[in-house]
């Protein structure tokens, strides 16, 4: 779901295997067998860079359209987050967790701000977030070293990384 939901949200997004593994706090071998798995449905396509193999969303595919459509109906939250987070403040990191980073619709969007931000500011953005979605939007925002202390709980709940700063 997390390889699906990165490939067809931004469509032009290239990623490697390490860096995804990296991303999502899971092995190599577990995102390879899945890459494998979508590369062979034709949902992806992969290409040799060097010696590194990158993937991405195979834009031929007969379903690339509904996919994408889909996509970003289910995590409306994630251009809404793109097009304003430069305006909250400095913010290094933002992510998904709870029921829907584990691909359950709750009705609840659980989002973690690592950084310095306008809480005010992101209140405001919450609130009219929260009714074009129609889903309610819980927020923590947190300073890198409260992030760093906690992290061990955001990888067990399997975050899904919606902005990174780096």
């Amino acid at each position: 779901m997390k390889l699906i939901l990165k490939f067809f949200l931004n469509t032009e997004m290239k990623a490697y295997l390490r860096s995804l593994a990296d991303e999502f706090g899971e092995s190599t071998n577990a995102v390879r067998v899945e890459l494998n798995r979508l590369t062979e449905a034709g949902l992806l396509e992969s290409e040799n860079e060097g010696r590194t193999k990158v993937y991405r969303a195979n834009r031929r595919h007969a379903l690339f359209d509904d996919l994408h459509s889909i996509v970003k109906k289910y995590i409306g939250i994630d251009r809404l987050i793109e097009e304003i987070i430069q305006k909250l403040g400095s913010v290094e990191l933002a992510l998904i967790t709870g029921d829907y980073a584990k691909g359950i619709d709750s009705g609840i969007i659980d989002l973690v701000i690592v950084g310095g931000v306008d809480k005010a500011y992101l209140q405001g953005l919450v609130e009219k977030a929260e009714e074009l979605i129609h889903r309610k939007i819980r927020t923590l925002v947190l300073s890198r070293e409260e992030f760093d202390r906690l992290s061990n709980n955001f990888e067990q709940e399997k975050a899904l990384v919606v902005w990174n700063g780096r």
